[in-house]
């Protein structure tokens, strides 16, 4: 089926501040920023998409936009989602351009994104919140703030982890814990922590080692579950955490948009990982098309708008973290 090419493109810079100083264990952020953007066809029919780059990876929102206008051209002669495969890397350019041909796509056929990716019936799903690296007791605080969602995502480093978990579990005694050093501990460190953490109702630890020691896990059997993250952008990073990780998360900046994060997680769920879907933070218009992939993951941790202090007006509603599919109209 041919579907009309986009005849514009327009980029766009957006400043997001944080609703709280927002700390892991590499920086500490007050704000982010994005681009966003916006594809129009010739009957005024627009797809947008939002892109935050991979900031550890040496990503800046001008080197985004310069691959993104340099990809233009093959867009704008028909190029479609597959073809930009080829034409740009992972990471956020593509993310973002990914996500306005699937958000124009999607109001040109007048099916939804979901249908487009063959997701039968999607539904709401249970969205980690996160609580950002502070004083030790103050974890307890603000896990009590929150202590009505399922999960709770701590970002901890390598300062006394447990004294930090701890109180967060005092304050939230229920919610499942996710504990999030990225990359902070040592394996030693891990190995001395993980089983206490286990008793705390840790359900997941996430990137704890750095990257470039994930042979140093082999034979370890860890009492719990460990997620890949910074260690995978695509399917050729599998074989690097075979046998050691039991889950990856994948992120649409990382992987360069929905599809090619569909992608990963149909060879990821071929080799027998587990799913997580992650973001580098971000408003609803980037959470909207990663709630596509959500519809198959084991974590979801898509709380990005929750952490801004505002969000775009008609973007998604969270209630105690569940979140549902965002209006067609907002994208999708």
């Amino acid at each position: 089926m041919s579907r009309p090419a986009p005849i514009a493109l327009s980029i766009e810079t957006r400043r997001w501040a944080m609703a709280e100083p927002f700390a892991i264990s590499r920086e500490t952020k007050t704000e982010t920023e994005s681009l966003v953007v916006t594809l129009t066809d010739a009957a005024g029919r627009r797809g947008r998409g939002e892109g935050y780059g991979v900031t550890y990876a040496g990503e800046t929102l001008a080197g985004m936009a310069a691959q993104i206008e340099a990809a233009w051209p093959a867009i704008a002669a028909g190029a479609d989602r597959e073809a930009l495969l080829e034409q740009l890397p992972p990471g956020g350019a593509r993310c973002a351009l990914d996500a306005a041909l699937w958000d124009l796509e999607a109001k040109q056929t007048g099916r939804s994104v979901f249908d487009l990716a063959g997701v039968a019936a999607p539904g709401p799903v249970d969205s980690a919140y996160t609580i950002g690296i502070r004083p030790p007791e103050a974890y307890e605080a603000a896990a009590r703030r929150r202590a009505g969602f399922k999960v709770l995502k701590i970002k901890v480093d390598a300062a006394d982890p447990l004294a930090a978990i701890a109180a967060a579990r005092r304050g939230a005694p229920d919610p499942a814990f996710i504990v999030d050093p990225n990359q902070a501990w040592s394996v030693e460190t891990l190995k001395a922590l993980a089983p206490r953490l286990a008793g705390l109702g840790v359900v997941l630890l996430e990137q704890p080692i750095p990257v470039g020691h994930e042979a140093d896990l082999d034979g370890y059997a860890c009492p719990v579950r460990l997620c890949a993250d910074e260690l995978i952008n695509h399917a050729a990073d599998l074989p690097r955490a075979r046998g050691r990780f039991d889950v990856v998360n994948i992120k649409l900046d990382k992987a360069g948009g929905l599809t090619g994060a569909l992608r990963l997680a149909k060879a990821a769920r071929a080799e027998g990982f587990g799913l997580m879907v992650g973001c580098m933070g971000g408003s609803s218009l980037a959470m909207a098309p990663a709630l596509v992939l959500a519809q198959q993951c084991d974590f979801v941790d898509l709380d990005g708008p929750l952490l801004l202090a505002h969000d775009w007006p008609d973007g998604l509603t969270y209630r105690d973290g569940r979140v549902a599919p965002a209006d067609p109209a907002f994208w999708g």
